[in-house]
């Protein structure tokens, strides 16, 4: 593994752990440059250590190493949250510490490295060994930072519960033939058969039954005659 070659005197361990600490970016590359393959940068990434337990990750953290905090996150399986020893701190809990130190006029370059970290998969969510997320080690007079760590958190728990309405598909058309089925059903049928007489008579009785008005003597004989020839 690379780690245990030297390099100028040193080994390979010390000098990463020295590039990380000074944002020697020059020398972390050249280091990455030598592993043959994307698994052995991971490893030796991933699992150079300090004495105290912290990882490189951490280290830049600490000292607010953009630039090599910028190359480390684009490393192949780059782990974003390992827990050092001694506090259980994730590198965001680091880089709010080392902020938290800084005068009020680094605030704005602390909000840009912290918005990096949690761009490139920094946890907000995660408790260190005294029980605090890297949001409740902020310096409460830090508006800013606090702000821009809330509407992360925001922004992660309501992933994906939006509709983007310029993706939504308009509804087909309506063809013609559906508008000739909507007026044949809702238009009444030429051939509807309505029954005008009572109780299934037929015309010839519905007429024995009617009133003679009485205004005609031939009228009034037929009407006599046929009552007669129903009664029998």
């Amino acid at each position: 593994m690379a780690d245990d070659r030297e390099h100028e005197g040193a080994s390979v361990k010390e000098q990463l752990i020295a590039a990380c600490r000074g944002n020697n970016v020059d020398l972390l590359g050249e280091i990455i440059s030598r592993c043959k393959t994307d698994d052995e940068i991971t490893y030796l990434l991933n699992n150079t250590t300090t004495v105290m337990g912290n990882h490189l990750y951490h280290e830049a953290a600490l000292q607010g190493n953009y630039e090599v905090i910028d190359l480390l996150l684009d490393q192949p399986s780059f782990e974003c949250d390992p827990l050092n020893r001694t506090d259980g701190d994730t590198p965001l809990h680091c880089a709010i510490r080392w902020i938290n130190g800084e005068p009020r006029a680094q605030r704005p370059f602390g909000n840009a490295l912290v918005s990096m970290m949690l761009e490139a998969g920094s946890s907000t969510r995660i408790h260190n060994k005294g029980r605090l997320t890297p949001y409740q080690l902020v310096d409460p007079s830090n508006t800013g930072l606090r702000d821009l760590i809330q509407k992360h958190e925001y922004a992660a728990l309501n992933a994906g519960d939006f509709v983007d309405n310029d993706n939504v598909p308009p509804p087909p058309p309506k063809s013609k033939k559906d508008d000739d089925k909507k007026k044949k059903k809702s238009a009444p049928s030429n051939n509807t058969f309505v029954d005008a007489g009572r109780d299934g008579k037929d015309d010839d009785d519905s007429d024995d039954d009617a009133e003679f008005s009485g205004s005609d003597e031939d009228e009034r004989a037929e009407w006599e005659r046929r009552r007669k020839n129903k009664g029998r």
